[in-house]
């Protein structure tokens, strides 16, 4: 039987990547200007973003007017006020009249050339120094108190400290696993804050119209394309070499499958804890992995697929990536609400389900054909079939089970539904087949008397039915009346074989039988004697069949025996005028009767039902009053309905001193309705009287 299939059942040992591994060439981030920032950057010093001088003063000047200043008492300007408004905060308050330094506001601000070396060493603690010449620019651009080319130099120095904590920052996020946990939280942190910075800009409004538009900065959204860059090479990393037995596109879904589930498991586990929430981690991950995977079904979709390609994709699709990967166990409850959908519209899939359904009947036919043909050349070859437990064995019925069942099976690994639209399918199929199995069975029966392995091969294929007959009424079982579609070719193909079979016994039986009318039934019991040691003879022939068939092939001779004991009363042939003589007989039938009820018994004949067929026709032949006679008439009726009234005089006949009239009053009992159904197991309608 075909196991069921399931994502680790497949993957074997298939050598995918064990780990997460966020690694790969840093991304290269796109950025206005980039090109010339790096360039200006060289370049950049300690003065580039300082204030400049006021037009139309000297050097000299501009000392004497330093030294001055810093006598004065300072007071808040309306540069300070824009500039604090930028920040977030009130008008400002004489304590708070200088732009912030940053960082360590004991100390100086950084310089340009110390910003560059820090960002260039990796120290993300220079992010807020960047941020605070950046909001200081604008408040510059402002107040107008820069000219353009100015502004335009020192922006380019600005932008150009930003490609650099850009690419530090977003090159530790897209390896997160190779950072460590407070560096890692360091980078997010940089990362929420340009977000938030951002979101100042925005509702700030249009800047200065000198200064080149670098807000928003969308790191966050570079993030997210990064992830699914990495998501795309991970998924799309090609295999060295391919598992023997497995074919291009079977090797890609166990690596893509595999791949997504454990980097997803690692995501889950280690990075969920690092990450702020207005990341979206999880969901930022899966929906990356999952549209890769989508974008690589869809394309392998529009092919023309072999079956077995075709059958893999429907599997992954409907059953191994929605049940094996987002469901398991550690990754169920994070992605729960997250919606990734299907890897393909539904109404592709419905597509690809009726192409798969056709083709999976088709071969399901052609297997089940194939396996008859092989079986009958078997049997046309005069070979012996095989023993099991010392009984003749055919493959056959256990062939065609286990083909029926994989082709269910696989629809059901696919979803429960069409495993269930297939059944049905299956079931017309399996019908037919069964047909096709008795008619070549029944011409095997015909042609091959003479084959030194004929009996054997009958009695292997009698065997089968029991096979057939199991894994139906367990498995097979419908709405639908099992009997007429799949059991009656079964039923029928047994009781040919059953015919098969016995027909030389009862050749032998058939003059013994003769005896009882040749000699007027005189020593019935001797007659009886022979026939059931001639029977008895015979039965070591049937021993190869399966304990179930033995009994019902000891039925079919036990209703032979019966039958073809009142087949000789019937005969006309013998007419007893007196009342002792009728007892005498009846004595002798019941004695007949108890013989052959015991024999058929002993040798494992359960047909109870046969036990009053013989015994009671004695008692019609015994009892002399019409009533009575009508009593048993009634009583036999509803036994055996089909008991005629043709059966009934021949009967009748033995008994000379019964008057026409009284005989016929007796046969008028049998017109009366007594609601009797057909008869389930025919005895008399197998008799035919003159």
């Amino acid at each position: 039987m075909l196991k069921m299939m399931t994502f680790q059942g497949l993957l074997g040992q298939h050598p995918v990547p064990r780990t997460l591994n966020f690694l790969g060439h840093p991304q290269k981030l796109p950025s206005t200007s980039e090109a010339d920032s790096e360039a200006s950057m060289s370049e950049a010093s300690s003065e580039d973003l300082a204030p400049p001088l006021e037009a139309g003063v000297s050097p000299e000047q501009d000392g004497a007017e330093a030294v001055k200043k810093k006598k004065e008492k300072k007071k808040p300007s309306a540069l300070t006020n824009v500039l604090n408004i930028l920040r977030g905060k009130k008008k400002s308050s004489p304590s708070s009249a200088q732009p912030e330094p940053g960082p360590g506001s004991d100390k100086p601000a950084p310089t340009v050339e110390e910003l560059k070396a820090a960002l260039e060493g990796g120290q993300l603690e220079a992010a807020g120094h960047l941020l605070a010449l950046e909001r200081e620019l604008v408040v510059l651009a402002t107040a107008g108190s820069l000219d353009a080319e100015e502004l335009v130099r020192r922006q380019s120095k600005v932008e150009a400290l930003y490609v650099l904590l850009r690419g530090q920052v977003l090159g530790l996020l897209r390896r997160p696993l190779d950072a460590a946990p407070e560096r890692l939280r360091q980078a997010l942190a940089v990362v929420a804050e340009q977000e938030r910075e951002d979101q100042r800009a925005a509702e700030a409004g249009p800047g200065a119209a000198t200064l080149v538009t670098t807000r928003p900065r969308h790191w966050l959204q570079q993030w997210r394309h990064s992830v699914a860059e990495v998501a795309s090479e991970r998924m799309g990393a090609r295999l060295a070499t391919h598992t023997k037995g497995r074919s291009e596109v079977e090797d890609a879904f166990l690596n893509m499958g595999h791949t997504m589930k454990e980097d997803l498991e690692a995501v889950v586990e280690r990075l969920r804890p690092l990450f702020p929430a207005e990341f979206d981690v999880v969901t930022t991950y899966a929906r990356s992995y999952h549209e890769h995977f989508a974008a690589h079904v869809t394309a392998l979709a529009q092919f023309e697929l072999c079956e077995r390609d075709a059958y893999l994709l429907l599997l992954w699709v409907q059953n191994l990536y929605p049940n094996d990967i987002l469901k398991s166990p550690k990754l169920a409850a994070e992605l729960q609400g997250v919606s990734l959908g299907s890897l393909l519209p539904s109404r592709q899939i419905r597509v690809l389900e009726a192409t798969f359904l056709s083709n999976e009947v088709v071969s399901v036919k052609e297997l089940m054909a194939r396996a008859l043909k092989l079986e009958s050349q078997r049997w046309a070859q005069d070979m012996a079939p095989q023993k099991l437990d010392d009984h003749c064995h055919s493959e056959l019925a256990i062939d065609i089970i286990q083909i029926v069942s994989q082709g269910q099976a696989k629809a059901e690994n696919i979803t429960p539904e069409l495993g269930l639209q297939i059944k049905q399918m299956l079931l017309v199929e399996l019908a037919a087949f069964l047909r096709s199995y008795q008619r070549t069975f029944d011409e095997f029966l015909e042609r091959g008397k003479q084959l030194r392995n004929y009996r054997a091969n009958v009695i292997a294929n009698v065997n089968n039915c029991l096979s057939f007959r199991t894994s139906m009424e367990q498995n097979w079982s419908t709405v639908q009346n099992p009997r007429s579609h799949l059991l009656d070719p079964l039923s029928e193909l047994k009781s040919h074989g059953f015919d098969t079979l016995l027909q030389s016994l009862f050749e032998d039986l058939k003059p013994l039988f003769k005896r009882f009318t040749k000699t007027r039934w005189a020593a019935p019991a001797e007659t009886l004697e022979e026939i059931l040691t001639t029977v008895g003879r015979r039965l070591p022939e049937f021993r190869e069949l399966q304990d179930c068939f033995r009994e019902e092939l000891m039925e079919a001779v036990h209703l032979h025996l019966v039958k073809e004991y009142i087949i000789r009363l019937s005969k006309r042939q013998l007419v007893l005028k007196t009342a002792e003589q009728q007892q005498q007989l009846a004595r002798h039938i019941l004695a007949n009767a108890g013989a052959i009820q015991r024999f058929c018994t002993q040798n494992g004949s359960l047909a109870n039902w046969l036990q009053p067929a013989l015994p009671t026709l004695a008692e019609i032949i015994r009892l002399q009053d019409p009533s009575a006679i009508k009593m048993e008439v009634a009583t036999y009726a509803t036994s055996y309905p089909d008991f005629s009234k043709g059966h009934l005089s021949a009967i009748l006949a033995i008994k000379g001193n019964l008057s026409s009239s009284d005989a016929k009053s007796i046969r008028n009992i049998l017109d009366l309705d007594t609601g009797t159904q057909a008869p389930s197991r025919p005895l008399f309608s197998l008799i035919k009287v003159g």
